[in-house]
């Protein structure tokens, strides 16, 4: 067995899975400690590399594009701290770090494992049901469907339409960014009744606005991974080719689906209005943020 047991985490291969196991280390970050240990399958990974720096070197594995829900979900924007597939090495350990990488490349080699993107999730993402609180609010997720319970801080607008809640089958893909302290986050849930609407975070029922806690808010992450892992995986959305007539009869359900969801949203704005829950300044505010976002 190949390992190498850093502050920051342990990675171990007995010739078919790399185990990674996060450190305890106060420094490691609580997104690493609550996602816990993760086995990569081999045919999941693409590539490895030891990559030697100035009194330290940082070990860097390359996941094969739609093996990792996690991935996925997060499109590559984990801080680096909180990157699972990237260890920190002392300089003392650089040796123990190249043979770890050598002994995957060799069974990469072997195993004659293709770079290509998979056609399948290989790894299974965190267990349901999971559960955060962020700084708009609380999301849970229990495998068949999305409960997001607003914060007393949230926007008003979210928090007169009550508890958000989605099934699992009303999904067609789940958008995250992080907060990263200078720049607010939003986890959206998106659905085809939402897909055109470009309503900001803070206003749109179906995000998270991330704004406060960086190390909590990235927790969300959780639950973004989680629902990716259990949607249709990204090669069976993208389709064969289509000829123009196929195109052509495609337009029209489409648009007419765009104008349904625009009235819809201009409904419901104007319900809040009337009930008093957006003031007529408010009002006016998403109104053109709906309509811009339609356009």
């Amino acid at each position: 067995m190949a390992e190498i047991i850093q502050r920051d985490g342990t990675w171990a291969f007995d010739g078919s899975t790399i185990r990674i196991t996060p450190g305890l280390h106060r420094r490691v970050p609580l997104f690493r400690q609550t996602y816990g240990e993760i086995s990569v399958p081999l045919e999941a990974v693409s590539d490895i590399a030891y990559e030697p720096e100035r009194g330290r070197g940082r070990l860097r594995m390359r996941l094969r594009e739609g093996a990792d829900p996690l991935l996925q979900a997060t499109g590559g924007r984990l801080p680096d701290p909180a990157d699972p597939y990237r260890l920190t090495v002392a300089a003392d350990r650089d040796g123990a770090a190249e043979y770890v990488a050598e002994e995957i490349r060799h069974a990469l080699l072997l195993d004659r494992i293709p770079k290509e993107p998979t056609t399948g999730y290989l790894l299974p993402g965190p267990p349901v049901p999971v559960s955060v609180r962020s700084s708009d609010g609380t999301v849970s997720f229990d495998g068949t469907q999305v409960r997001i319970d607003w914060a007393d801080s949230s926007d008003r607008v979210k928090r007169a339409t009550g508890p958000r809640i989605i099934a699992l089958g009303d999904l067609a893909q789940v958008e995250w960014l992080p907060n990263c302290g200078y720049e607010d986050g939003f986890l959206r849930f998106v659905t085809p009744e939402t897909m055109f609407s470009k309503l900001p975070p803070e206003r749109d029922p179906y995000t998270l606005d991330l704004w406060g806690s960086v190390r909590r808010d990235l927790l969300t992450a959780l639950v973004a991974t989680a629902v990716t892992a259990r949607l249709p995986h990204p090669s069976t959305r993208t389709g064969g080719a289509h000829d123009g007539r196929e195109r052509r009869r495609t337009v029209v359900p489409a648009q007419a689906d765009h104008h349904d969801v625009l009235l819809r949203r201009l409904r419901e704005l104007g319900e809040l209005h009337r009930d008093g829950v957006l003031t007529d300044e408010e009002f006016a505010r998403t109104k053109a943020a709906v309509l811009r976002g339609f356009s």
